[in-house]
C-alpha cells in the first residue's frame, strides 16, 4: 500500500512535467498539419510578401548589369510570376507553410528533425532557375545572417530533441518516485536535464528568429516590401513548458526529501513494527481473589498473594498489582 503523503508530495511536479511535455509536443507539431489553425499558429517567424514590389529590377530587365540588390530584385520578380511564391510562409520548429490570400496555412512542409528555412532553395534563387551564383544573388549581410540561421537552427533543433526525450523520461521515471524517495532522486535527474535543455533551446529560439528577423527586414523589406514579423503563440508556448519544467525539476528535488512511499501499516515495514495498537481503557482489570490465583489471563500481583505462613497478616495489606502480558 503506498503511502498517501508521498503520493501528495509528488503530485505538483508530475502535473508540472506533464503540462511540459504537452507544450513541446505542440512546439513539434507547429506547421504539420494544413489548415490546422490551432497547431499552425504556433509558429517562430512569418513573412509577409503581400505589398512584394520588384521596383529595383528595372535595371536588370533593361539588360544592364546592377547591385546585388538588382540581381535579387529580378530573380525575385521571375520567382514570384513562374515559381509561385507564396504570399505568406510562417516558419516552424520543424518545418513551414506558404499560402495565397484567405487559404490560411495550407502547403505545409513535411517535418523534418533538423529544419531551417532556406529562403533561396524555397524561393527558387538558386543558380539552377536563375543561373547566377548565390554569392552573386545575395547581398553579404543576408548571406552572413542567413548562414548564422542555418547553424544555429540545427543546434536548436538538436537541443529541442533532446529536451523532449528527457521530459518523456522524466514522466515514465517518474513512476517509480510513487514509492520511494530513490525513485524521485532518479526522476529529479532527468527533471533538471528537461529544465536546462528545454531553457537553452527556448533561448536559442527568441535569439536567433530576433536576428532573422532583424536581418531579413534590413534587407528585404525596404527593398522589396516583404515583412517578417515573430509568432507569439510560438513563443508563449515554448517559454511556458520552460517554466513547467524549471519548476517540476524543484518540486522534484523537493520530493526526496519528502515522505517515505512506504505505508506504515505495511506489516514489513519499520513504522508498522514501531506500531502497536493498545487495548482501551487504559485501566487495570479487575482480579480474581488472591488466593484463587489469576483466572483467564487477569492480571497477577506483584507479591504471590497464596496461602503461607504470613498469609492472614496481609490479608488487608494493599498489594499493587501487575498487567498479565
Amino acid at each position: 500500500m503506498v503511502n498517501a503523503g508521498r503520493v501528495a508530495s509528488i503530485f505538483t511536479p508530475f502535473a508540472l512535467t506533464i503540462a511540459a511535455l504537452v507544450c513541446i509536443i505542440l512546439v513539434f507539431l507547429g506547421g504539420s498539419f494544413d489548415g490546422n489553425s490551432t497547431l499552425d499558429d504556433l509558429y517562430f517567424a512569418k513573412l509577409d510578401l503581400t505589398n512584394f514590389t520588384t521596383a529595383v529590377s528595372a535595371n536588370l530587365a533593361g539588360g544592364t548589369t546592377g547591385s546585388n540588390l538588382t540581381v535579387l530584385g529580378g530573380a525575385l520578380q521571375a520567382a514570384k510570376q513562374q515559381l509561385d511564391m507564396k504570399d505568406y510562409y510562417t516558419i516552424y520548429l520543424r518545418g513551414y507553410c506558404g499560402w495565397n490570400g484567405d487559404d490560411t496555412y495550407a502547403n505545409c512542409s513535411s517535418p523534418k528533425a533538423i529544419f531551417w528555412f532556406d529562403p533561396v532553395t524555397i524561393w527558387g534563387l538558386d543558380s539552377n532557375t536563375t543561373g547566377l551564383p548565390v554569392e552573386d544573388l545575395l547581398p553579404s549581410n543576408l548571406r552572413t545572417g542567413l548562414s548564422t540561421y542555418e547553424k544555429v537552427s540545427k543546434a536548436m533543433s538538436i537541443v529541442y530533441l533532446v529536451a523532449l526525450a528527457a521530459t518523456a523520461a522524466t514522466v515514465l521515471v517518474g513512476i517509480s518516485a510513487i514509492f520511494s524517495r530513490w525513485g524521485s532522486l532518479a526522476t529529479t535527474f532527468f527533471a533538471a536535464a528537461s529544465g536546462i535543455f528545454l531553457l537553452v533551446g527556448s533561448i536559442i529560439a527568441t535569439a536567433l528568429f530576433a536576428t532573422l528577423k532583424t536581418v531579413l527586414n534590413k534587407e528585404l523589406e525596404d527593398e522589396y516590401g516583404i515583412h517578417t514579423s515573430f509568432g507569439n503563440k510560438g513563443y508563449i508556448t515554448t517559454w511556458a513548458g520552460t517554466a513547467f519544467a524549471v519548476g517540476a525539476g524543484f518540486f522534484w528535488l523537493l520530493s526526496v526529501c519528502c515522505c517515505t512511499g512506504r505505508s506504515p501499516y505495511n506489516p514489513g515495514g519499520k513504522d508498522a513494527r514501531r506500531t502497536r495498537a493498545e487495548k482501551t481503557p487504559y485501566t487495570y482489570e479487575r482480579v480474581g481473589s488472591p488466593y484463587l490465583g489469576p483466572q483467564g489471563g487477569q492480571a497477577v500481583p506483584l507479591t504471590n498473594m497464596g496461602g503461607g505462613a504470613q498469609s492472614a497478616q496481609r490479608q488487608t495489606a494493599y498489594e499493587p498489582f501487575r498487567a498479565q502480558v
